[in-house]
């Protein structure tokens, strides 16, 4: 028998955390002792170990789908959730490789030198990034963009920062990038944040790099866990 007070301390949590992973299902129910007290058992230890290793690479989200699977000898079914999980941040990480690229891009730093007006017309500015306009109201529908209007005529009117937007639209779309990087970029490239936005991109890369070290780490736990719990091989007489 192991008391949870050992555990806790071990995984510095309290054992209240314990008591909120047993109640969620992610760790097999313990048998209780005639007083009551609940019997933690070495496989216990093993689920509680793997938890806490796996929720700072993958979160409590997908532990609560997984670790059901575990109890049921489900691996591979839960390796798979694992293995989308990290694919998706795979995706992640080429989009802000991508969001930074266009971001660093010299035509973006010596583009508001040659804006002079403090407005342009949807013609003046599909001259100035050498796009249709037709493409411009596209990006307007897909809520890219969303140009002022002329409170007198009604027509469309962009700004310097619009323009500044528009321009990073562009170098995504004829790049072939993720068009979803933009709505997570174009709200941090005015002319006085555009560094912020570069370190933004900077940041996350620096931390999806923790995150896969993170991942890896959990899935050895993951490994230790099953190679714990696993059911034991069937034995077969030999043949006489």
């Amino acid at each position: 028998m192991i008391k949870p007070i050992e555990i806790a301390k071990k995984l510095g949590i309290s054992t209240s955390a314990l008591r909120h992973y047993e109640s969620w299902g992610i760790v097999p129910p313990p048998e209780r002792s005639a007083n009551g007290y609940r019997i933690y058992t070495e496989e216990h230890v093993a689920y509680f170990e793997c938890i806490r290793a796996m929720n700072s690479g993958f979160g409590m989200h997908l532990i609560r789908q997984i670790m059901p699977l575990i109890q049921k000898n489900k691996l591979t079914e839960a390796l798979w959730i694992v293995n989308e999980a990290q694919a998706k941040q795979h995706q992640e990480k080429l989009k802000a490789e991508q969001a930074l690229q266009a971001l660093e891009l010299e035509e973006l730093e010596h583009f508001s030198t040659r804006l002079t007006k403090e407005f342009y017309s949807i013609r003046e500015v599909a001259d100035k990034i050498d796009v249709p306009t037709s493409t411009l109201r596209h990006w307007e529908k897909e809520k890219l963009i969303t140009p002022k209007r002329d409170p007198e005529n009604g027509y469309r009117i962009y700004s310097r920062s619009d323009i500044r937007k528009l321009l990073i639209i562009r170098t995504i779309r004829s790049a072939v990038f993720y068009l979803d990087i933009v709505r997570d970029v174009v709200n941090e490239i005015d002319h006085d944040n555009l560094a912020h936005a570069r370190k933004l991109a900077k940041d996350s890369l620096v931390y999806m790099d923790y995150l896969i070290m993170e991942q890896l780490r959990g899935g050895y736990y993951l490994y230790k866990l099953y190679e714990k719990v696993k059911p034991s091989p069937i034995k077969r007489d030999s043949p006489c």
